[in-house]
């Protein structure tokens, strides 16, 4: 039987470093031509994440432990640096030092808080620290509740204002997944009160619908882009990207239902 800390490290790494290898693209798309120090750096993080997406691949299941757990190490360092990467430029942003560019301040700290996100995933299977379930299923939500709002945000602003209907589309997710946040912050705050199971079900289902619904539309978005059917300024990469993380919530609430329904927790929880 495969070993849980090698089957969840390898998935993660898979999943995050393409993720991390997309971000380099996307912001190094919307510099000027004459940051060239930030194009180099951009540039350079994309070949080391195609490399570690690469080398992911090349490991199997049966791959021994402490093979995995010196890899996690590597990656998480250079998570770590692409952090900081994006952390810098964030600031220079928001300093008016990049005047022109077309990278938004949010995007910038959304890719940023993702590539925090991986990091701590790393260091918490290299360690062996579990979150306790109801814990994971409060913490992980308000993770990716604030990713998907944030991605309506962007499609709404990168579609062409005369796609109007889309535009709208984009703005009433925007509304939603706030207010879904905006719960789970309210959960949060109630610790330990509001970790009973009937609460965190209902917590669980409410967010799978809307999630599912949003994914939807991503997938439309995305196909009509492909097609040429809807005018914007959405990279095709991008459309694609925004839909798999969708596809990554939903994932990880199938699994947070499935260990309630078990009444059990998941040996390597996500």
């Amino acid at each position: 039987m495969p070993d849980a800390f090698v089957t969840r490290s390898i998935d993660e790494i898979r999943f995050w470093s393409r993720i991390m290898k997309e971000h380099s693209l996307f912001l190094r798309l919307g510099f000027r031509c004459e940051d060239t120090q930030l194009i180099n750096e951009a540039q350079y993080f994309y070949k080391v994440f195609e490399g570690i997406e690469q080398q992911s691949h090349a490991y199997g299941l049966d791959t021994d432990p402490s093979t995995i757990k010196q890899f996690n190490k590597e990656v998480h360092a250079a998570v770590s640096h692409i952090w900081v990467f994006k952390r810098k430029l964030l600031g220079l942003i928001l300093s008016c030092q990049l005047p022109g560019q077309n990278n938004f301040p949010l995007l910038v700290d959304h890719v940023s808080r993702e590539a925090y996100y991986f990091r701590n995933r790393l260091e918490e299977l290299n360690q062996g620290k579990l979150e306790p379930l109801q814990d994971a299923i409060i913490d992980e939500n308000v993770f990716f509740l604030r990713i998907m709002a944030d991605h309506a945000k962007f499609i709404g602003h990168l579609l062409d204002p005369s796609e109007r209907k889309l535009v709208d589309q984009a703005r009433e997710f925007s509304h939603d997944f706030d207010q879904l946040l905006f719960q789970a912050k309210d959960l949060d705050s109630m610790r330990p009160q509001s970790q009973t199971k009937p609460l965190l079900d209902q917590f669980l289902d409410q967010n799978r619908v809307s999630v599912k619904s949003l994914r939807d539309f991503k997938q439309t978005a995305r196909d009509l882009i492909y097609q040429c059917k809807v005018k914007s300024i959405i990279h095709p990469l991008l459309a694609d990207h925004v839909f798999r993380e969708a596809e990554r919530f939903l994932e990880i609430i199938d699994m947070f239902e499935g260990a309630l329904t078990a009444k059990r927790e998941p040996s390597i929880h996500l």
